[in-house]
C-alpha cells in the first residue's frame, strides 16, 4: 500500500496534470421571483462566469446559453433516474431532447446523472450505473461522447473515517455500486463528482474543527492537521476531504480518475442554531475557495492538480425548506444584487464584482472589548474622527455596544486616512473587510449608501505619532473600564490536530 500511496499522485498527474482548474456556479431555481434565462445569462457574463451547472436541462435556459461559450453541465433529476436506468429507449430520448437538440450552439460539456443518489435516493442505487452507461451509449451513438462526460455527484458523507485522508474509504456497503461506477468513469475518461461542504463538517464536529480551518484562514503550523501516515499538512477542510476521496478510490484500485467538486459554499444567514452562517464567513469561505482553486493549488497529496469547483450557488433560493440557512447559500439576490462583495479584485477574475473598490475597516471578531474601547476612545479623541453619529438619538447609536461603535470609528479613521497601509490595525483589534457595515439609516464613511452616493469621513487627520488614549464620556461603556468575560477556547485536537 505504501508504494501505491507514492504512485497515486504520479498517476493522476500523468493524466490530468496539464488541466487548469476553473470556478463554476450552480443555478438553483427555487426562487419566488426567478430571473428570466436571459437575465441569468447576462449576470453570468457580467461576472465572468464560464462554467455552470443546471439541476435539470431546462430548454429555455439552454437556449439562452446558446452561442455564449459558457460550458454547461446539465442534470438528470433524481425523479427521472429509475426510468432512464431501466430503458435504453428512455435514455436515448432524454439525450435527443436535452442534448442533441441544443449542441453545438449550447456548449454542453457534462451530464450529471442524479444527485447524491446513494444518500438521498438509495432505492435508485441499483440502477445508477446502468443509467450512466445508457446515457453514455446514447452520446456514443451521436458521436458526442468525447466532448460530453457522464458522471454523478456524491455527498462527501459516503467517505468514512475521512481523517487522516490516507486512511479514508468509501462506505463499503456501497461497493457493489462504487466499484463499477469508478471503473465506468475510468474507462470513459470522466471524473468523480463530489459535493464538499466544510460548513457541515465544522457544524457537526462539536468544536473539534476550528472555524479558521474550515474557512481557509491561515493557521500556525502547530494548528495544522497532519496525516501521520504521509506527514502531509492540511491547512483547510476542503483539501482534506478531496484527498480523502482520492485515497478512497485508491483502496478500490482506481488511481487515475480526477475529482471535480460539483458543490461547495457557505450560507450567509442562519437561524439561532447556526451562528456561523454569516455574511462575513460566507464571504471569507467563497473568496478563499475561489482563490485556492484558480491558483491551481491542488491538494497536499496532489499539488498542482486541478480541482475545478462549482460554487453553491448563484442565487438565494427563498422557497427552499427550513432551516434558514438553506435559503441563503447564494452569491446574489434574485434582482442580481450581490449578497456580499467577494474579496477578489483582479481584473477579469471570476466573480470579481468589487467594481466600486469599497473596503472598510471593522472590529475583529473576538477582539478584547477593553482593547476595542481603548481604540474607540483614541479614534474619537486624538484620532479626530467625527463620532457624533454614535451619540444617543443619532443614526449609528444602535446597536449600542462597543463592537458596533468601534467599527464605525475605525472605519471613519481608515477612510479619512485614504485607506493607507497601517491605518486599519488599532493594535490588532481591527481588520479590513469588503462587506459594507452600513445598516439602516447608519451609512458608514466610504459606503455608496442607498442612493449610490459615496459618503466621506472627516478630513481631519491625527499625527501619526499620537498614541495617547482619551475617554470621551459620551462614547464609553461602564466608565471606560468594564468587566470582560474571558472566553478560553480549547481545540479538541486528539488525533486530528497537533
Amino acid at each position: 500500500m505504501a508504494i501505491l500511496l507514492l504512485l497515486l499522485p504520479l498517476l493522476v498527474s500523468a493524466v490530468y496534470g496539464d488541466e487548469k482548474a476553473f470556478i463554476g456556479v450552480n443555478i438553483g431555481t427555487d426562487l419566488s421571483d426567478m430571473p428570466s434565462p436571459t437575465q441569468v445569462v447576462a449576470l453570468l457574463k457580467a461576472q465572468n462566469v464560464w462554467h455552470v451547472r443546471l439541476y435539470d436541462a431546462d430548454r429555455a435556459m439552454l437556449l439562452a446559453l446558446a452561442n455564449t461559450g459558457i460550458q454547461v453541465t446539465i442534470s438528470v433529476p433524481n425523479e427521472q433516474l429509475l426510468g432512464i436506468g431501466q430503458s435504453n429507449a428512455t435514455a436515448a430520448n432524454w439525450v435527443a431532447r436535452n442534448v442533441i437538440a441544443h449542441v453545438p450552439a449550447t456548449n454542453i460539456t457534462a451530464i450529471a446523472v442524479g444527485s447524491e443518489v446513494l444518500t438521498a435516493l438509495p432505492n435508485a442505487a441499483p440502477v445508477l450505473v446502468s443509467a450512466l452507461k445508457l446515457i453514455h451509449s446514447a452520446l456514443v451513438a451521436s458521436n458526442l461522447d468525447s466532448q460530453i462526460k457522464v458522471s454523478t455527484p456524491h455527498s462527501s458523507s459516503i467517505i468514512l473515517d475521512s481523517f487522516p485522508p490516507s486512511q479514508a474509504f468509501f462506505n463499503r456497503s456501497w461497493d457493489p455500486v462504487m466499484v463499477p461506477l469508478l471503473k465506468f468513469l475510468q474507462s470513459t475518461g470522466s471524473y468523480l463528482m463530489l459535493n464538499v461542504y466544510p460548513y457541515y463538517d465544522y457544524m457537526q464536529s462539536n468544536d473539534v474543527i476550528p472555524l479558521d480551518y474550515a474557512l481557509f484562514r491561515p493557521l500556525p503550523p502547530n494548528k495544522e492537521a497532519v496525516d501521520a501516515n504521509t506527514l502531509l499538512h492540511y491547512t483547510n477542510v476542503f483539501d482534506a476531504i478531496v484527498d480523502a476521496a482520492y485515497f478512497s478510490m485508491s483502496y478500490l484500485n482506481i488511481t487515475n480518475v480526477p475529482i471535480v467538486v460539483t458543490e461547495s459554499g457557505w450560507p450567509s444567514k442562519g437561524d439561532s442554531s447556526e451562528p456561523d452562517a454569516t455574511v462575513d464567513n460566507a464571504n471569507t469561505y467563497n473568496s478563499n475557495l475561489i482563490k485556492h482553486v484558480i491558483n491551481n493549488t491542488g491538494t497536499p497529496k496532489h499539488p498542482g492538480i486541478a480541482v475545478s469547483t462549482y460554487i453553491y450557488e448563484l442565487y438565494n433560493e427563498d422557497l427552499r425548506p427550513s432551516p434558514l440557512s438553506e435559503k441563503n447559500w447564494g452569491l446574489f439576490d434574485a434582482n442580481g444584487t450581490p449578497v456580499y462583495i467577494l474579496h477578489l479584485t483582479a481584473a477579469g477574475t471570476v466573480f470579481a464584482n468589487d467594481t466600486t473598490n469599497q473596503t472598510f475597516c471593522v472590529a475583529k471578531d473576538g477582539a478584547d472589548p477593553k482593547m476595542l474601547q481603548a481604540a474607540l476612545d483614541w479614534a474619537c479623541g486624538p484620532g479626530k474622527v467625527d463620532c457624533s453619529p454614535l451619540l444617543q438619538g443619532q443614526p449609528c447609536y444602535e446597536p449600542d455596544n462597543v463592537v458596533s461603535h468601534s467599527t464605525y470609528a475605525f472605519n471613519a479613521y481608515f477612510q479619512q486616512m485614504g485607506k493607507s497601509t497601517g491605518t486599519c490595525d488599532f493594535k490588532g483589534v481591527a481588520t479590513i473587510s469588503t462587506t459594507d457595515p452600513s445598516h439602516g439609516s447608519c451609512i458608514f464613511p466610504g459606503s455608496f449608501g442607498k442612493n449610490g452616493t459615496i459618503t466621506n469621513g472627516t478630513s481631519l487627520a491625527p499625527s501619526s505619532n499620537d498614541t495617547s488614549l482619551g475617554c470621551p464620556t459620551q462614547y464609553f461603556y461602564r466608565s471606560c473600564s468594564f468587566t470582560t468575560s474571558v472566553i478560553i477556547g480549547a481545540f479538541l485536537m486528539t488525533a486530528v490536530f497537533l
